[in-house]
Formats: structure tokens, sequence, C-alpha cells
């Protein structure tokens, strides 16, 4: 196992449990108990984890594992949602896009819309993600926008009064809004409360608002509000989504897709 993945599942079983020990986290892994104290070391000097005697906890941010370590969760699920979410944009649209996990995917489906090959701008591409707009940038037919901001190296968005003033002066047709809880009678949620803001501001912005999440996110809770239910247009996520979460949804007004 290489020295990434062996980090991102220390990481998920961190996010899980709580806390973890050498030796635990050692047979769970096959390997060492040396390698996992360098391990734990390591990442503690990252600030990705709190170093206790004989193992580790959860650090106080750790719950929002920067990207390169979360993408693989739930991978295939964020993949279909992302394609279902970019066919709903029309070319042509000015698009907000939040950052997140499942956001990066939405915009590499639009990177590779067929339709979406040229234009004058094939589309307009508003973001705070530092991520998705390096990837983007590079597309010619698309106009990128980037909000100003501080950016955060958990999540790489930029956040601050900075953002509010360029998103102030701009309309949008659609905010695609990735989150990390999204509950039909507690609404939309991110863990931090300047993300929530910013992204807050972006539905405000726009025509229609889309919620792309998998599953795991549906019918949870989070510290910082972005908006209620009744503010998103269309959810979409996963086929493994409960019947009973569906019609939840639905009765506050979203339209839900499954994919």
């Amino acid at each position: 196992m290489s020295r990434d993945a062996r980090w991102k599942a220390l990481l998920e079983l961190l996010v899980e449990r709580g806390r973890l020990d050498v030796e635990e986290a050692a047979t769970l892994l096959e390997v060492s108990a040396a390698t996992i104290r360098r391990d734990f070391d390591q990442l503690a000097e990252q600030q990705m984890l709190v170093r206790t005697r004989g193992g580790a906890v959860v650090h106080g941010v750790s719950y929002e594992l920067p990207l390169r370590y979360k993408t693989a969760r739930h991978a295939s699920e964020k993949q279909r949602v992302a394609k279902a979410v970019a066919d709903l944009i029309a070319p042509g649209e000015a698009v907000g896009l939040t950052g997140g996990t499942t956001t990066t995917e939405v915009a590499r489906a639009l990177a590779v819309r067929p339709d979406l090959t040229s234009g004058s701008p094939a589309l307009t591409v508003v973001t705070n993600a530092l991520n998705i707009a390096n990837e983007l940038a590079v597309r010619p037919q698309f106009k990128i926008v980037v909000t100003g901001g501080v950016a955060r190296p958990q999540s790489y968005e930029l956040i601050g009064p900075l953002a509010d003033g360029v998103l102030g002066q701009i309309t949008l047709d659609v905010a695609v809004l990735g989150v990390v809880a999204f509950d039909a009678a507690h609404g939309a949620a991110a863990h931090d409360e300047a993300e929530a803001a910013i992204n807050r501001l972006l539905c405000e912005r726009a025509e229609r608002v889309i919620v792309a999440a998998d599953s795991s996110k549906l019918g949870r809770r989070a510290f910082a509000r972005i908006c209620a239910a009744e503010s998103v247009g269309t959810l979409v996520t996963d086929a493994s989504v409960t019947p009973a979460t569906v019609r939840q949804f639905e009765e506050a007004g979203v339209e839900v897709v499954t994919v």
C-alpha cells in the first residue's frame, strides 16, 4: 500500500471512529506499527490529526479533509450525479459552482460535453473554488470568473468580503451547490460558516438552484446553514436514496433526480 493510500485510509478511519490506536491501525492496514507511528507523526505535522500516546485522535477540522483525500469517497456515485447535473445545464448559461468534490466532478463533466466545445462563450462559470477554476481555465470556450477572497486550504474555496463584492455584481442562471448535509426540514448546510455565507450568496444570485449530493449527505445536519430546502429547485443524488427521503424532499417542493 502506498503512503497516500495509507494516509487516506487512516484519515477516513479517524473520521469514522474519532480515535485510533497504533496497533489497531497497523492490524487494519496490514503494515508495521513503526510505519503507522511515522504516518501519524507526519499527518500531525500537517495538522490533519492530533497525536496522542499510542495513537491519534480527530483534529478539530479533520471532518473537512483536504480534497485530495476526500475525492475517492463515494467516487462512482459522485461521478454519476455530476454527469446528471451537467446535463441539466444549457449551452450559454451562467453557472455558479461552489467548492467540493461533487461540484469538481460537475466541472469535469461540463468540460467534456460535446455540445460545449465551442461558443462565445459556451458557458460562463463563476466559482469561488480555486481547483475548479484551475481545471476549467484551459478551456478557451468557457468564460471563467473567480471570486476574490481568502483561500481555505481544506476546500480550496475563497471566502470573505472580497468574494462578496464580486458576487454582489453578477446574476446567474443556475447555481450548483455542493453540501456536506441536506435535510428537508433543516436545509442545505456546510461545516464552515464562511463557506456557507458565500454559497448562500451564489444561490441568491441564481435563477435556479441545484444541489448535487450523493445519498450519504441526505437527511443530515451540519453547523452552518446555506439555504432552506424550499430554495432548492432540484436535488440530484444516487439511487441509494430511500423512498422516504425522496418523499420528504418532494413535499418540501424539491424535484429529486436519482441516477
